[in-house]
């Protein structure tokens, strides 16, 4: 009896396959072609499962995207059991930044797709373009949350902060990516920043002298 074909899981492997083949090639050169022979399959497969260039692009992007929220979601894991709001927010800027295979192709890909967007009308029509607004609910939520607690500094505001904060990351990713500076200059960056949003975390109190 002939195995039953996972439909799931074959448009999963075309999107590994744009992943490798674009991370190559580049999201701008690489085609369906190109996919179907990085994936072992026929062009007409892609096809079927993928109408279109863009929404290829679109599933494989997104497929990237939700492997970075796993990688988030590790290093927040990794922080503790209750790591609280700016750790929160470090381990979801500092995941971003392209300091290893993953993250470099997720941040090649990710900008290279808002690059193409600006002269595209279907590529700038897709919704994958506002994800972004989605991470900084994310983190404007997280420095709410850290203002009701009193760990904010006097006079910051959370939607400002949140969208600074996201900017300086990509910013720094790109920087980090065209080899201008090193991840470890990178982090610091952020956490310099991250100090002029928050709290300095409490000391613990000195013992009296015996």
């Amino acid at each position: 009896m002939p195995r039953r074909v996972d439909h799931a899981e074959r448009r999963t492997e075309i999107a590994e396959a744009l992943v490798r083949a674009a991370g190559r090639l580049g999201l701008h050169a690489v085609g369906m072609r190109d996919v179907a022979a990085e994936a072992g399959v026929s062009l007409r497969l892609v096809q079927y499962y993928f109408e279109s260039k863009e929404k290829l692009l679109l599933f494989g992007l997104r497929h990237l995207t939700e492997r970075f929220a796993r990688r988030v979601a590790a290093r927040v894991a990794a922080a503790g059991a209750d790591p609280g709001e700016r750790a929160v927010i470090e381990a979801l800027l500092a995941a971003a930044l392209p300091v290893d295979a993953e993250s470099r192709t997720f941040h090649h890909l990710y900008t290279s797709y808002a690059v193409l967007a600006v002269t595209d009308e279907a590529l700038a029509a897709q919704p994958f373009i506002k994800d972004p607004d989605s991470a900084e609910d994310t983190v404007a939520g997280l420095l709410r949350q850290a203002a009701e607690r009193g760990r904010l500094r006097p006079g910051v505001d959370p939607r400002a902060a949140a969208a600074g904060l996201l900017s300086l990351s990509a910013g720094l990713g790109t920087s980090v990516l065209v080899g201008q500076r090193g991840a470890e200059s990178a982090t610091g960056v952020l956490a310099h920043h991250l100090d002029l949003i928050f709290q300095p975390a409490e000391q613990p109190a000195e013992q009296p002298a015996e």
